[in-house]
């Protein structure tokens, strides 16, 4: 996951704790706590301690997990107020906004476990891009063409991952483009071509889906974490830890 500098608040001092914080030089937890935190994250927090350059975050503890699988996959009651005090530790540090149209902030929403388990679990990556962050995006990186790449490779991650979207479909559209404009390549695709392959990528998916494709980062977070804590029990993944 990625988040905060500062522990969350508590509603009383006996209250789990669910959420566990790391960067800028500081961290909740330590290469001791894989059990709690994670490999991947036991080691970041460790990481951030010693004061090597990670980017901050934060971590949702096995605990959660736990919690999620044995209550209907629901979260306890404080998880997203608690998050929600992790990500503004994560903008403090990083000096930006999730969520931002001028200059936004995106997550990495990634997997974790006791024992790496590589490939296995789901990961989302750029999350926070919409249509209008994505123009922010394009405006502080001066790249246009990278920002609108960006943007459909989060839209067809995300919508493969969350949404549950086929991503062959994606990749059907993808190709049709490059052979109506007599190019081989990702890299021959102008900003123009991203923009309108954005725009046939979400067509799919509300056709496919009957919704939109949800514009909401906070809505696209919960999206995230969600599909990959159910990526937990997917065939692939009971099958690697039974072998």
């Amino acid at each position: 996951m990625t988040a905060a500098l500062r522990a969350p608040k508590t509603s009383s001092q006996n209250q789990k704790k669910w959420i566990y914080s790391f960067g800028g030089g500081t961290a909740d937890g330590d290469a001791g706590m894989k059990n709690l935190l994670g490999g991947k994250g036991a080691n970041l927090a460790e990481m951030s301690k010693i004061g090597l350059p990670v980017p901050p975050g934060f971590i949702l503890s096995t605990e959660v997990c736990t919690h999620f699988y044995q209550n209907n996959n629901t979260y306890p009651e404080s998880l997203k107020d608690d998050a929600k005090a992790a990500l503004a530790g994560i903008e403090k540090i990083m000096g930006l906004k999730f969520g931002d149209t001028a200059n936004p902030l995106l997550l990495s929403i990634r997997s974790g476990a006791r024992v790496s388990m590589p490939g296995m679990m789901d990961t989302v990556l750029n999350l926070g891009l919409n249509d209008k962050t994505v123009e922010g995006l394009a405006a502080v990186s001066a790249d246009a063409r990278f920002a609108w790449d960006s943007y459909r490779r989060f839209i067809q991650m995300y919508s493969n991952v969350v949404l549950d979207v086929e991503h062959h479909l994606f990749e059907d559209i993808l190709d049709g483009y490059k052979r109506d404009e007599k190019i081989t390549l990702d890299t021959q695709v102008t900003a123009e071509g991203w923009k309108e392959i954005v725009g046939n990528y979400k067509k799919i998916i509300q056709e496919e889906t009957g919704k939109p494709f949800p514009q909401d980062p906070i809505e696209q977070l919960w999206g995230a974490i969600s599909a990959v804590f159910n990526s937990w029990m997917t065939p692939r993944a009971m099958t690697y830890r039974k072998l």
